[in-house]
């Protein structure tokens, strides 16, 4: 496998997913945003705050700390009534993914291999690359579907149209029928 390709493909993963995330939250008012469907439940806020809070603790100083930092309030993190305007939603957002980003682009091939630590447990670099991919994809999925309830019918989506996939696939394969 080429290891180069590898990092290039994570990011390229990583992008698609804040982008499908920007993209659903911003077919949202804030009042959409902080909405959570019942007690028990996050809302998008609070997932944002979430991915925020952890993005920070794997990211800073990834290869030479624990991603679990002791700074971190995780808890606090699912309480998103500190946040007072979609503004501050959004700072936390792009710090989170820059943290994130930064970190990731200055990774090399042969950093794959190393040991990192998560809550004392050792994770190569790639598995913790992957870690890192399903939970954000997850939440990305959570974002995406609250976003989507709530918009119903007025929703645009992020993706192949609903009953337009033999179209698409014609398409993009060349065989328009």
């Amino acid at each position: 496998m080429d290891t180069f390709n590898y990092l290039d493909t994570t990011r390229k993963v990583f992008l698609q997913y804040k982008k499908m995330a920007e993209g659903a939250m911003s077919q949202l008012t804030d009042e959409q945003i902080a909405w959570a469907p019942s007690p028990e439940s996050n809302s998008i806020a609070a997932i944002v705050k979430h991915l925020w809070g952890n993005m920070l603790s794997r990211w800073t100083d990834f290869l030479t700390t624990d991603g679990e930092k002791d700074w971190r309030d995780r808890d606090a993190e699912f309480e998103a009534a500190d946040i007072k305007s979609r503004v501050q939603l959004m700072e936390k957002w792009e710090e989170g993914w820059k943290c994130m980003m930064d970190t990731l682009n200055a990774l090399k091939p042969e950093d794959l291999g190393r040991i990192v630590k998560i809550r004392a447990e050792d994770h190569t670099v790639m598995d913790a690359l992957q870690r890192q991919l399903a939970h954000y994809g997850s939440h990305i999925g959570q974002i995406i579907f609250l976003a989507k309830a709530q918009k119903d019918a007025g929703w645009k989506t992020l993706s192949i149209p609903k009953g337009q996939s033999k179209q698409f696939n014609a398409t993009m394969m060349g065989n328009k029928k």
